[in-house]
């Protein structure tokens, strides 16, 4: 791939134009407001200017209800030798442009797993998508070398790339992000009228739940607009497991043994069948989780604090596999939590606190 056209200078379309030109891609870059596709030229993503005539590779980044339009636009005027699209629906775009009785075997639908709460061109980073999955859709209709531009785009984006069928994706997706999303805003708007007091009590595990639920609503109605019906089907089991589980905590208010007892249970068996979900989920990489212990650092709120904890690991040879802060409510002070194998535990407690660290049990 030599040169491409990124349609849609938002968030995922900069950060892939970005990724592009950072590999040597020729990038050209174009949006309904020109004023965005200006900004992005000007962080380095490319140019603004018309291409002089068809590139190797178009990528479009429109939502996922204008994907289509977008598309057939863009193969009728023969801007590309390849079509792609980048939106987090993929059955009904293809769906929409089967129906305009365009040929596609030029075009093959994608998602790359990643993104952030915010949007916008001025959101977008180079490495967005680096290690993380990103699928590819293809059909028999959908000619090789349309595939092997896909795959080179994913290479240089350093994304893995995933083959899934369209209708399969939307569901997965549903369960792994849309769903959660609306749980997760769900949990947030308990907070929107909450006395400040509560508020003032919020830790790493609030902010956890909630983190997502700071996006762009007007993103997620374009998403969620795209994939109701699986998304509303989870929602369908999550009430369930809701009322269930509502039942089973009234239940441990019962001044009947019996009720009590049936309450314990209903409330345990959620609680197994969350540990039995979350061990499912991959750890670093996408690879198998795997267990690691924590060592926690009481810091201050001063330049350079975890600059120096994670020199002081590098120079005992300990390797950090993740990181969490926790800041003190009230206080310029926090707590960050240092994820590392097992064995390490020893050797880095011994070296922080050789380096005068307090560390917290």
């Amino acid at each position: 791939m030599r040169t491409a056209l990124v349609i849609g200078t938002g968030l995922i379309g900069t950060s892939a134009a970005l990724a592009l030109t950072q590999r040597g891609v020729v990038v050209h870059l174009s949006d309904h407001d020109p004023e965005q596709a200006r900004t992005a030229a000007a962080l380095g993503a490319g140019t603004d200017e018309a291409p002089a005539g068809p590139v190797d590779l178009a990528i479009v980044a429109a939502p996922p209800a204008h994907v289509a339009a977008v598309l057939a636009d863009a193969v009728r005027r023969g801007v590309a030798r390849g079509y792609v699209d980048v939106a987090s629906v993929k059955g009904g775009p293809r769906r929409e442009l089967e129906a305009l009785g365009l040929d596609l075997s030029s075009y093959i639908g994608t998602h790359p797993m990643a993104g952030r709460e915010k949007s916008g061109p001025l959101a977008a980073t180079g490495d967005l998508f680096e290690g993380r999955p990103w699928v590819l859709t293809p059909t028999r209709d959908t000619d090789t070398e349309v595939l092997n531009l896909a795959l080179e785009l994913v290479s240089h984006c350093r994304a893995v790339p995933v083959v899934m069928d369209a209708d399969a994706h939307d569901r997965a997706v549903a369960l792994v992000s849309h769903m959660p999303h609306l749980v997760s805003s769900m949990v947030a708007a308990r907070l929107q009228h909450a006395e400040e007091a509560a508020v003032r009590l919020c830790g790493q595990g609030i902010r956890d739940v909630t983190r997502i639920a700071a996006s762009d609503p007007r993103m997620w109605m374009d998403i969620l607009s795209a994939n109701p019906g699986p998304v509303a089907d989870l929602l369908t089991d999550v009430a369930a497991d809701l009322t269930e589980t509502v039942r089973a905590l009234r239940a441990l208010q019962s001044s009947d043994e019996t009720e009590r007892h049936e309450g314990t249970a209903g409330i345990e068996d959620m609680l197994r069948r969350g540990n039995a979900g979350q061990v499912r989920v991959p750890g670093k990489h996408g690879s198998a989780p795997r267990v690691y212990e924590t060592v926690a650092v009481l810091i201050d709120d001063q330049p350079g604090q975890l600059a120096r904890i994670f020199a002081d690991a590098d120079r005992a040879g300990v390797n950090i596999e993740d990181v969490r802060i926790e800041h003190a409510t009230g206080q310029q002070a926090g707590l960050v939590q240092l994820m590392v194998e097992p064995k390490a535990v020893p050797v880095l407690t011994a070296a922080l606190r050789e380096r005068g660290w307090a560390l917290r049990q």
